[in-house]
């Protein structure tokens, strides 16, 4: 049997799903909701890529949320509502690089390279279906300065430029993840985990070489969940 190329969309034989009328209100209202600044093309960017996440998620599983009504609230509105911090942390920085850990389909890298266009963000992700769908959506999006690395968060790339923030969502304990990106963050650099609930036992977990500056309680809409975000920066050990 003739091979596909690595990253081309999966064979779906049974009827495509696609994102319903639904999903398109729900996404602009969410956004609306939101009040965020977003390039003029961002709305119609997003619903393609989640049109994207839909038909593939058909054959290779990419997220355990099937509806994509509910897909524009637990991933899109989701990784969005960390906009406002992200804008508050890199300020005037002209193109910063992030790095999004475990970032699966593209959570939350690929909303923020569409909101953010001038960004410079990787999504990290050591399973190869996950990365070939990050890197096919964002040739089919024209995000020009999204990149897709897939490999582990512990594993050093030599020649890798480091990143001014790197950021997770749900990706690993704060104290794992802090210490399997140390050697990813550049000097002056940033953590940014997303969390649902937090705990004490988690913060009281974590090393004396790491100092949280804000822990802050997001509001996705149309999301009844908790959800927070842990700022940190690393404590240099003094010589």
């Amino acid at each position: 049997r003739p091979r596909m190329p690595a990253d081309c969309p999966p064979p779906v034989t049974r009827e495509r799903p696609t994102a319903s009328p639904t999903s398109r209100e729900r996404l602009h209202a969410g956004l609306a909701a939101l009040g965020l600044a977003l390039p003029d093309s961002a709305a119609a960017q997003l619903q393609a890529y989640l049109e994207e996440l839909v038909k593939w998620n058909a054959a290779y599983n990419l997220t355990a949320v099937r509806d994509p009504t509910e897909m524009v609230t637990r991933h899109l509105l989701d990784s969005l509502a960390l906009l406002p911090l992200l804008d508050a942390l890199l300020g005037d920085q002209p193109a910063p690089r992030l790095l999004d850990v475990g970032a699966g389909a593209g959570l939350p890298c690929i909303p923020l390279a569409i909101a953010r266009p001038e960004w410079r963000l990787a999504g990290l992700d050591s399973n190869g279906k996950k990365a070939r769908f990050m890197r096919h959506a964002g040739r089919a999006l024209g995000l020009i300065h999204f990149s897709v690395i897939e490999g582990r968060a512990e594993e050093v790339v030599a020649g890798e430029a480091p990143f001014n923030l790197i950021t997770s969502r749900a990706f690993a304990s704060l104290a794992d993840f802090f210490a399997s990106t140390r050697h990813r963050l550049a000097e002056g650099g940033v953590w940014l985990a997303m969390k649902g609930k937090l705990s004490a036992e988690e913060l009281a977990a974590l090393p004396a070489s790491v100092r949280i500056q804000q822990q802050l309680s997001l509001t996705v809409p149309g999301l009844d969940e908790e959800r927070h975000a842990v700022v940190a920066v690393p404590i240099s050990t003094p010589v």
